[in-house]
């Protein structure tokens, strides 16, 4: 058989001395030399030839196939110069029908090409498939979009808004808004239309930054809101439906990141005693929430912050609480008088993995290392059914140029510019054998981590995948998202083993719950899960619609 090659001249050498015409034209060629006439010597350096081809062709903003970049080389016009070589172009993005979710990676392809060239200029290539950051392009059919989703865009691609609570919270934040403002056509109702309306809002946000895990289980989320919407008979008005799914996402906001948020702090208080050194890692939301929580009640610790580049988030945190500040190079000098490890997380992964910050992982192993506990504070929502063993597999990559210069200055908004031209590394990108890698998260081993603070209580982190399942289950009756209430909540943590969380509210209207109820035993419900028994405590402050037991 003939060996298939790329449509551009490959010359390999051969060990007869002939050297054969492998230029693949289009007046035509002769017999190419199969690989199996070929020497050990000729078939490494024709893989090598064609991997260097398959890079170029991908910062080409071209199909990783041979044959159907050449198909598109081919039906795209020549050059005014005349020359031998097509004239590469940017395929023209068409207004078809919205892309989906899952589109998010065609749609970057069509839509940031020439960004695409430029990002992966000189990187590693056995990471090429990571997503990374693109400024935003307003071209095409993203014109049409909602300018707050634009801005919303731009301040991801830039990291003027970081960290998965702040994104998650101004990415609904900005959809409830667009959902407000929405008036579908007079032949559609709001219920089926909202979901086509906002498919290419999801993708520009994909196509400029990628989601982290956590964006995604929302987007997941309310997409299983409008579906149930749209499932509702008889059929929601117009309004009526409107306001319910804004309604819906207040509720997310408050129930699953604001409120789980002061649980998580209160939670986390009762690890944390007098003569107490806590030692955190960048800077996490929840964290400093815990943290400032502390020192308001009166508790004598101090803090030391481990930091690392290119961020430096670590420098944000200052409340006049006794603290010290290293970088992540000297962390086993740091860790020389800790006392607990106490760290923030972008998702908990179904194998009880952590994924965070870069350098989570390095700061929890030398802590385990010296037999230090290691506390993860996260809410249940950034829980995912996803299972990852390295940080190779799906990662972010950021700008590589971040490694070239430390920021000279640092503001709220993670934003300064370093200047490259004062740099060492300032034409990096012309030295071919010099390739920079910023990777933004890492994954860190469940057997590293003690245990995870939630809102539903201090759990292991291998309890992870119970307790997505039970927020996430719907067997027609209920979902533990929907047990959520001020007066009631209830959660599993284990076949067999239930624990009872009683939801306080800060102000004192809610007295200590009164009535313990329980199922009987043949209930369906209880049937499809055999688990066991689940009890609600429920305070005499009856709610307007009764829980159902599941």
């Amino acid at each position: 058989m003939l060996s298939q090659h790329p449509p551009s001249a490959i010359l390999t050498p051969s060990s007869t001395g002939n050297k054969p015409n492998l230029d693949n034209t289009n007046n035509g060629a002769p017999a190419k030399k199969s690989q199996k006439n070929m020497t050990k010597a000729e078939r490494r350096a024709l893989q090598e030839q064609q991997r260097l081809e398959k890079e170029k062709r991908i910062a080409a903003g071209l199909p990783k196939n041979a044959k159907k970049a050449a198909e598109l080389l081919e039906k795209q016009p020549p050059s005014s110069g005349g020359g031998s070589k097509p004239t590469t172009h940017k395929p023209q993005q068409t207004n078809t029908a919205a892309p989906t979710y899952g589109d998010d990676h065609l749609s970057k392809k069509k839509t940031h090409g020439s960004n695409v060239s430029s990002l992966q200029k000189n990187q590693v290539p056995w990471l090429l498939h990571l997503d990374a950051s693109m400024r935003p392009d307003t071209a095409g059919s993203y014109k049409e979009l909602h300018p707050a989703v634009k801005t919303l865009a731009l301040y991801f691609s830039e990291y003027k808004i970081v960290g998965s609570n702040a994104r998650c919270v101004a990415m609904l934040q900005t959809f409830a808004k667009v959902i407000e403002e929405h008036r579908p056509p007079s032949d559609a109702t709001f219920s089926r239309h909202i979901q086509k309306h906002l498919d290419p809002h999801i993708a520009y946000l994909l196509a400029t930054r990628p989601m982290s895990l956590s964006m995604r289980e929302c987007i997941r989320w309310l997409k299983k809101e409008m579906s149930d919407i749209v499932e509702e008979d008889p059929p929601l008005p117009d309004d009526v439906a409107q306001h319910r799914l804004i309604h819906r996402i207040d509720h997310f906001i408050r129930d699953r990141i604001t409120m789980a948020d002061q649980l998580i702090v209160q939670n986390g208080l009762q690890k944390i005693h007098d003569g107490e050194v806590i030692l955190t890692f960048g800077k996490s939301s929840v964290v400093e929430s815990l943290l400032l929580a502390t020192k308001k009640k009166g508790i004598d610790f101090k803090v030391i912050v481990v930091d690392s580049r290119p961020l430096f988030e670590g420098k944000l945190l200052a409340a006049g609480i006794d603290c010290s500040y290293h970088l992540l190079s000297s962390v086993y000098v740091a860790l020389s008088s800790v006392t607990k490890v106490i760290m923030g997380a972008h998702a908990l992964l179904n194998n009880g993995a952590v994924y965070s910050r870069v350098g989570t992982a390095l700061v929890a192993m030398a802590a385990s290392d010296k037999q230090i506990p290691v506390m993860i504070c996260c809410e249940t929502y950034k829980f995912v059914n996803r299972t990852q063993v390295d940080s190779f597999v799906m990662n972010e990559i950021g700008n590589p140029d971040d490694l070239v210069n430390t920021k000279s200055s640092f503001n709220s908004n993670h934003q300064s510019h370093p200047n490259p031209t004062t740099s060492a590394l300032e034409n990096w990108r012309e030295q071919p054998n010099l390739r920079l890698l910023n990777l933004l998260y890492d994954v860190t081993p469940s057997k590293y981590i003690t245990l995870v603070i939630t809102e539903v209580g201090l759990i292991p982190c291998t309890s992870a995948p119970v307790i997505w399942r039970e927020y996430n289950r719907s067997n027609g009756t209920t979902t533990i998202s929907a047990l959520w209430h001020p007066h009631w909540m209830v959660m599993w943590l284990d076949k067999g083993l239930l624990k009872i969380i009683t939801t306080l509210l800060p102000t004192p209207l809610l007295p200590p719950p009164l009535a313990l109820f329980a199922p009987p035993i043949s209930s369906p419900a209880l049937h499809s899960q055999g688990h066991g028994i689940s009890v609600v405590i429920q305070s005499p402050y009856t709610p307007s619609q009764p829980p159902h037991i599941a």
